[in-house]
């Protein structure tokens, strides 16, 4: 497993107030990482979340895909 460290110019997101709720104004801002930081100059990682295993991939484009 990849274990990816914020470094320090991990920046909040804006946040969102577009028909956001209540609750959604009161949440802490999660950090950006860029696409460089999550694949680790590879094509493709492997995401585990809540037990399933998920794939993200950067197509020749520049594109991501996360699939199941």
């Amino acid at each position: 497993m990849i274990e990816i460290e914020p470094s320090h110019d991990v920046r909040p997101a804006p946040a969102r107030t577009i028909g956001a709720s209540d609750s959604d104004r009161d949440r802490v801002p999660t950090p950006a990482l860029t696409s460089d930081q999550l694949l680790g100059g590879l094509r493709a990682v492997t995401i585990e979340h809540e037990g399933t295993h998920y794939v993200l991939r950067a197509t020749r484009n520049g594109k991501l895909i996360l699939t199941k």
